[in-house]
C-alpha cells in the first residue's frame, strides 16, 4: 500500500508540474506575440480599425453572443487580429456558439487563441483547510480557447451581424467631459506638462489649445486617469517607481492601456502617447512572461473603475476572471 501512495504521489506531482509547464508555455507564447508586434512597431491597442478595414467600428471587443466586453490580455489579443486580418468588425463567438445561433464558421477559418484565468480551490485543499481550520489557498489556472470574428461565419442571426457605426468625432467629447468630471479627481489645467502626482493626489493636464489635435487633450487626459485609479485609497497599485526602472515602465504600461480601453468604450481612437517608452515597455515583457497579463488585467480593471463612477454605479470592480499567477 505504501509503495501505491508513493506513486500516487509521485504522478500527482508530475501532473502539477505538467499543468505548470502547460501554463507556462501559453504565459510566453501570448507574451512573444505581443513582443513580435511592439518590434514590428505595431501596439495591439493603437487604431487597429484604421490599419484593417475602413468600416470596423471602434470599441472593445465583445461576445457576439452575451453582449459583455472582453477584458485584460483578450482585448490586446482580438484588436491584434483585427489589425492582422482585416475583420470589419470586433464581435467574437466560440465554435458551439456559432451553431448555437443556427450559424457555422466557414471552412478553413482559423480561430483567435484567447486566454482564460481564474483561481480555484482543490478538493483536497478544501479538506486539509477544513480540518486545520484556516482559510483555503486557492490555485491559479490558465486555459486557451479559440473564438471566431463574426465575419469568419455564415448564417448568423441578423442582430448579431449588425455591427455598431462609430459616433461623430464631435459627439464623442461631451461624453469624455462627463467622465471626467464624474470621476471627482482633482484636474488642474495648466502648464506645459501631463503628469499625476501621487502624493498629492492631483491630475495636470496642459489646456486642450495647447494639443495638436483637441482629442488629444482627453487622450492624455485618461492617460493620466488611469495612473489616479492607482492611488492607495483606489486601486492601489504600487507607483513608487521613477525614472527608468522597471516598476515605472509597468505603471506606464498600465496607463497607457486604461486610457486605450477608456478611449475605445467612447469611441475614440486610441493613440499612443508615450512612444518613447516602447524599449522600456519591451524589457519588461521580455524579463517577465506574466507582465503583459498583469498590465493588461489592471488596465481593464482601471477603466472599469472609472467608467463605473460616469454610470453612477459603485466603482468597486467585479466580474473580471484575470487572476495571474
Amino acid at each position: 500500500m505504501a509503495t501505491d501512495k508513493r506513486k500516487r504521489s509521485r504522478g500527482s506531482k508530475s501532473g502539477a508540474a505538467r499543468l505548470e509547464a502547460s501554463r507556462g508555455d501559453l504565459y510566453q507564447e501570448v507574451t512573444d506575440r505581443i513582443i513580435a508586434e511592439m518590434e514590428a512597431g505595431r501596439l495591439p491597442w493603437v487604431k487597429p480599425w484604421d490599419t484593417a478595414h475602413a468600416s470596423c467600428a471602434v470599441g472593445l471587443p465583445r461576445n457576439a453572443v452575451s453582449g459583455k466586453p472582453y477584458s485584460g490580455i483578450n482585448i490586446l489579443l482580438l484588436w491584434g487580429a483585427v489589425i492582422e486580418r482585416g475583420f470589419p468588425g470586433q464581435l467574437w463567438l466560440t465554435f458551439k456558439q456559432a451553431k448555437a445561433l443556427g450559424g457555422t464558421v466557414r471552412k478553413g477559418e482559423r480561430g483567435t487563441v484567447i486566454v482564460y484565468a481564474d483561481r480555484f480551490v482543490p478538493d483536497q485543499e478544501r479538506q486539509q483547510a477544513k480540518a486545520e481550520d484556516r482559510e483555503a489557498v486557492a490555485v491559479p489556472f490558465l486555459k486557451r480557447y479559440r473564438v471566431f470574428n463574426a465575419a469568419q461565419c455564415d448564417n448568423l442571426p441578423d442582430r448579431v451581424m449588425r455591427q455598431v457605426s462609430p459616433l461623430p468625432a464631435m459627439s464623442v467629447e461631451p461624453e469624455a467631459d462627463r467622465l471626467a468630471k464624474a470621476t471627482g479627481a482633482d484636474i488642474r489645467i495648466g502648464g506645459d506638462r501631463a503628469f499625476y502626482a501621487p502624493e498629492q493626489d492631483y491630475v495636470q493636464v496642459p489646456p486642450q489649445p495647447a494639443f495638436r489635435a483637441p482629442i488629444d487633450y482627453y487622450r492624455t487626459l485618461f492617460h493620466e486617469l488611469g495612473h489616479w485609479t492607482g492611488h492607495g485609497s483606489r486601486l492601489g497599485r504600487d507607483q513608487s517607481g521613477r525614472g527608468k526602472t522597471k516598476t515605472y515602465a509597468r505603471e506606464e504600461l498600465v496607463a497607457e492601456l486604461c486610457a486605450a480601453f477608456v478611449c475605445a468604450t467612447l469611441s475614440i481612437t486610441p493613440a499612443v502617447r508615450h512612444a518613447d517608452y516602447l524599449g522600456a515597455w519591451l524589457d519588461v515583457l521580455k524579463e517577465d512572461k506574466r507582465a503583459i497579463f498583469r498590465a493588461a488585467s489592471q488596465a481593464s480593471k482601471a477603466a472599469d473603475f472609472l467608467l463605473a463612477l460616469a454610470d453612477g454605479s459603485s466603482a468597486k470592480v467585479t466580474g473580471h476572471s484575470e487572476a495571474v499567477a
